[in-house]
């Protein structure tokens, strides 16, 4: 193994979330009749509606960062999971008290390392999320181990390998954005979350 690789670039105008679409569709459209689509007004995965057809994938407006944590969620979905629609996930909005901020942070860490892996092969910057706005962000942030949760399965994900799917839209990921690197070269660093 060489030397770790840091792939994070500045923002700019090559962040376009049709790429992140076009990859998606390159990876798993054919195979797996699935489809990543922008425009919604919240995330949502649907599954078919009938036999034949399209499994739908949607991520908020044309947001690169919420087409990359969608497609985490996905990948990590089962093939049970993905018959249902949003995974069968529950969801409460923004206003939670501690005990459900903490029940969402427990099964929001594994998407967001894997988002991180994304953001990387894309050279976009990631920034872990507690999706409570009504809290102050870094208040919520700093009263969490949630920043230190994803960097541990990051770091797991590193030593065990990536998800399959995951894997396969990682390296496509860097063949778009051209950022050639393998999962274990890359570097993690707990100060890139704060």
């Amino acid at each position: 193994m060489g030397a770790p690789v840091n792939m994070t670039a500045p923002l700019n105008n090559g962040f376009r979330s049709e790429r992140l679409e076009r990859v998606f569709a390159d990876c798993f459209a054919a195979k797996l009749h699935t489809r990543l689509q922008g425009g919604a007004d919240e995330p949502l995965y649907q599954p078919a509606l009938q036999e034949g057809g399209w499994h739908v994938l949607y991520y908020r407006a044309d947001y690169f960062a919420s087409a990359l944590h969608e497609v985490a969620h996905w990948c990590i979905a089962g093939a049970a999971r993905r018959q249902r629609v949003d995974f069968g996930y529950w969801y409460v909005p923004d206003g939670r008290n501690d005990a459900r901020q903490q029940a969402f942070e427990a099964v929001e860490s594994k998407p967001q390392a894997l988002e991180w892996y994304f953001a990387k092969a894309s050279g976009y910057r990631f920034r872990v999320s507690v999706d409570n706005m009504e809290r102050v962000s870094g208040e919520v942030l700093a009263m969490s181990d949630f920043p230190r949760e994803v960097y541990e399965q990051a770091l797991g994900w590193q030593r065990e390998g990536l998800p399959g799917r995951a894997e396969e839209f990682f390296h496509s990921l860097c063949r778009e954005f051209d950022t050639p690197a393998s999962p274990r070269e890359l570097h993690f660093d707990l100060a890139e979350l704060n």
